[in-house]
């Protein structure tokens, strides 16, 4: 950061920013006392105090704000990254009284903005999500008044912002712009809102916009929102509209018809308006989907059991769901578990016997050819299982912590650190804690759930355990394990722990150590050579692109390798390999995210390895595709294409690629369980 290179100082504060050290915290803030470091270092420095996140950088974030805002000299990129920070900082320190400035500041800045008469739409649009994080009182109050923006990203930020905190200011005009808005985004945002402010007012709207709008997007956003306002009168125009598209869906060409995913929001808002109703008309529309779906979708199983929970427990489950597919079986489970929320005993009970007989006949009724894929079930089975809290569901756990499959082990470890503790679950814990750290080479799922839940039960018992962990490969495990050793009440009755932490900072097992492939694993250690990083270099300025085959047509990455070198790098080679080739699409949300790249089909799947994330400027707009993580740097294959802006993730994943919008008409078109048949690499 002291480089007489502009452009260095610039990046060294991007990489402290990446790094997430509070100790940067004081050479970023110096950054801002010398004006050569004006524009993109003083940019980069405190976008770097917002991913730290410290209360530390707080002050010199506001000393930022006070200098950026008012209503004439403003560096755009500067304040809008300013406003950003605060937003975060705040965010993440939200019991610290000493921030309340700050979070003042954001408001201030958006007043500030509002007065000036020439609004910066990119302040604006930074600001309207750090309003999102922090919640100021009175902050929808200044939200709403943006909904006059001449700016439809601004008009849609602010209709996203008021959603998320349940605002009910200038419902009238947010009626009229879910009429008249000539934006997509806008017109779904503002049926958002409606939803989440339960505007009864704006029933009749909502109804006709679900059923007879012209895009998909205010379409499913009307129809979520309809499930918010509970009123159960609209739901037969909703089976009305569910049986027009089961018509559509058997006319269609496609293996994963286009109609699925809207039929799954109508599924999941019948279960809300008419639970417990047993309407006859639902579930005979709910059973027709089941059966043309392969009752492959835990929305139907999940409003099933809502609607009609005596009938859904005395169905016979095994003549209906074979042991042959494990999303059916998975999807039955999180069927049974929605039983648990009624609160009737006597229901819960026989959802119990009947989950319990059916995973127990699992053991049998599986053949041989299928035993792997349904192995994926048994961690979403489990989980079922847990919330109906049958009476030997921790002799059940404490079985599956000694099962070959690492998420069958990590869920079985996730669902005991809630129980209460035990002799038995606390050194069944302990027993797959030597054997995950003996064993498991591929994937650290495992470790990671048995270190938390022994944390949970017992820290001080667990404290030898923890210790002995730090000698693993795995950074992501001993920075776990560093998480949970911080604790002041532990050291008061561990006098050694400090000590014992300091040496082993000193023999630098918090830090990121070089593969050495004796140790037979990949996970956590830096793996690229100097010939992968100039590799990864080379494509700056570059133009490398991947064209993506699907059943539903074909879209291009355009990637950024300037921006995400090693995450572009680990793609391509990942795409070259063919790894990406046959893949199921796991997960679809609409007006949110299409995900792809885990081997699995669970949302569980990697490769082998982890990258470490690239945070940089580009926002998640539309089109915008993004790194998945469970964790800070814990991406590896699996990625995600935005249907729409989600401000939100901006700064929380990496940004590597984008889609244009004639690929992503395709993209809109992808439902869950579509395959991309085939990954193209065009470039270097």
């Amino acid at each position: 950061m002291k480089s007489p290179n502009f452009a260095v100082r610039e990046r060294a504060a991007l990489a402290a920013g990446r790094i997430g050290d509070k100790r940067a915290v004081p050479a970023l803030a110096a950054l801002f006392e010398d004006t050569k470091n004006q524009g993109r270092v003083w940019t980069a420095a405190v976008f770097a105090l917002g991913e730290i996140e410290s209360a530390d950088g707080g002050e010199a974030v506001l000393d930022v704000l006070k200098a950026e805002s008012g209503y004439s000299k403003r560096d755009k990129d500067v304040l809008s990254r300013a406003v950003e920070a605060a937003g975060k900082i705040v965010a993440a320190n939200a019991k610290d009284a000493n921030l309340n400035d700050l979070k003042s500041a954001i408001v201030r800045v958006m007043d500030d903005e509002l007065k000036s008469g020439v609004p910066i739409s990119q302040v604006v649009v930074y600001g309207l999500t750090a309003i999102l994080r922090t919640r100021p009182d009175g902050g929808d109050v200044v939200v709403a008044k943006f909904l006059d923006s001449t700016d439809a990203r601004v008009r849609g930020d602010a209709l996203n912002t008021l959603t998320r905190l349940r605002s009910k200011q200038r419902l009238d005009v947010i009626r009229g712009l879910l009429r008249r808005d000539p934006d997509a985004v806008v017109r779904a945002n503002a049926a958002r809102v409606l939803g989440a402010a339960e505007d009864k007012e704006a029933l009749p709207l909502l109804l006709d916009y679900a059923v007879n709008g012209d895009d998909l997007r205010v379409r499913v956003a009307c129809i979520r929102s309809l499930a918010a306002i509970k009123d159960a009168s609209v739901a037969d125009k909703l089976i009305e509209r569910g049986n027009a598209l089961l018509e559509l869906r058997g006319r269609s060409k496609f293996r994963k018809p286009v109609e699925n995913g809207e039929l799954l929001e109508v599924m999941a808002a019948l279960g809300r308006l008419l639970q417990g109703t047993e309407n006859t008309k639902a579930i005979t529309f709910l059973r027709h989907f089941r059966a043309v779906d392969g009752l492959a979708s835990p929305e139907t199983e999940i409003a099933f059991a809502r609607i009609a929970p005596k009938a859904y427990v005395a169905e016979d489950a095994e003549p209906i769901f074979t042991y042959t597919d494990p999303n059916a079986a998975a999807a039955y489970g999180q069927g049974m578990a929605e039983i648990a929320s009624l609160k009737n005993d006597d229901l819960n009970a026989q959802a119990g016997e009947q989950l319990t007989r059916f995973v127990s006949g699992m053991a049998t009724g599986v053949k041989a050819k299928d035993q792997a894929k349904m192995l994926r079930a048994m961690p979403d089975l489990t989980r079922s299982l847990a919330a109906l809290k049958p009476d030997n569901l921790n002799q059940v756990l404490r079985g599956q912590l000694a099962n070959d499959d690492v998420f069958i082990r990590a869920s079985a470890a996730e669902l005991l650190g809630e129980r209460p503790l035990t002799k038995e679950n606390f050194a069944a814990l302990e027993k797959a804690f030597t054997v995950s750290l003996l064993k498991d080479k591929y994937y650290n799922d495992a470790m990671l759930a048995i270190l938390d839940a022994l944390a949970k039960l017992d820290k001080k018992a667990a404290t030898g355990s923890l210790l002995m962990a730090l000698n693993s490969r795995d950074y992501l495990v001993r920075t776990k394990v560093f998480e949970l050793l911080d604790d002041k009440e532990l050291e008061k009755t561990s006098p050694g722990l400090p000590m014992m932490v300091k040496f082993a900072r000193e023999k630098k097992q918090d830090q990121v150590q070089p593969y050495v492939s004796a140790f037979g694993t990949k996970q956590g250690q830096l793996l690229n050579s100097d010939l992968d990083y100039r590799r990864a270099l080379s494509r700056k300025n570059g133009s490398v692109k991947a064209v993506l085959t699907t059943e539903k047509g074909a879209f291009t990455i355009v990637f950024v390798p300037e921006e995400a070198p090693l995450t572009v790098d680990n793609w391509v080679k990942l795409a070259r390999s063919g790894y990406f080739n046959g893949l199921e699409v796991h997960r679809v949300v609409p007006n949110f995210v299409m995900q792809d790249g885990d081997p699995r089909g669970d949302g569980n799947g990697g490769p082998g390895w982890s990258i470490r994330c690239e945070i940089n400027w580009r926002g998640f707009d539309r089109g915008v595709v993004g790194m998945a993580l469970s964790g800070k740097d814990t991406g590896g294959s699996q990625w995600f294409v935005t249907h729409s802006p989600q401000p939100h993730l901006d700064g929380g994943y990496t940004v590597f690629g984008r889609v244009d919008e004639t690929g992503m008409k395709v993209v809109d078109n992808i439902v869950r369980g579509d395959k991309i048949l085939k990954v193209t690499v065009v470039g270097r």
